[in-house]
């Protein structure tokens, strides 16, 4: 069975992040992350997964993530109560009232350094652990390309470039791919499975842009 590649793309500072979810009231609403504590509280390895999760699935149980992610249930129901908590997953409807289903509360949002140190610090740690995700993603598609048709594989991977650009071009550049991606994102919402095509697959962008040290003599 192919490992689930999902499609949250978390966003820091100045960019876009979209996180998809099944709650037909919240669905077209996005979230503006300021708050260190909120910002942290989903900046854990697992939360992550666990948002990723019950975004892409749609409404899921504690015993159900544990399964998917081959950790414990209490594991999986503690960090899915401590989102709750943050207010980034909520309860969903369920007829069963032995089952507990949580679904996402928004279909994006984004975080942005404030200009307050401990913003900042939350923000950094966001990243990081966003960065160590996708290359988890990396390492999984290595792994299972094999299975995939090799049109997929001559476009997955890694591009690296380094240029140098001025802050207005940097800005320029990031609203250049928001205005790319953005347009893709609302074509096939998550959840709307009509609306995708049969050979769609979902695909993790992550991208890492950062202004990196000069050299000694200022190259």
């Amino acid at each position: 069975m192919r490992e689930p590649i999902p499609s949250i793309c978390l966003t820091l500072p100045g960019g876009w992040q979209h996180t998809p979810s099944m709650s037909l009231e919240s669905r077209h609403t996005q979230r503006i992350l300021d708050d260190p504590v909120t910002i942290r509280a989903l900046a854990h390895p697992l939360r992550i997964k666990l948002h990723e999760l019950v975004g892409r699935q749609g409404p899921t149980t504690a015993a159900q993530a544990a399964r998917q992610l081959g950790v414990s249930q209490a594991l999986a129901s503690h960090h899915l109560r401590q989102l709750a908590k943050y207010g980034f997953v909520e309860p969903a409807d369920t007829t069963n009232n032995r089952d507990h289903p949580w679904q996402v509360t928004t279909t994006s949002y984004s975080a942005a350094r404030t200009g307050q140190d401990e913003a900042s610090a939350a923000v950094d740690v966001l990243d990081q652990m966003v960065a160590e995700r996708g290359v988890e993603h990396l390492a999984a598609w290595h792994r299972r390309r094999d299975q995939y048709d090799p049109r997929w594989q001559r476009n997955a991977g890694v591009a690296q470039s380094l240029v140098y650009l001025t802050v207005e071009e940097f800005t320029e550049l990031h609203e250049a791919l928001d205005a790319l991606i953005t347009p893709l994102v609302e074509r096939r919402r998550l959840g709307e499975d009509a609306a995708r095509p049969a050979d769609a697959q979902p695909v993790n962008l992550t991208f890492i842009s950062v202004p990196v040290e000069p050299t000694a003599t200022g190259g």
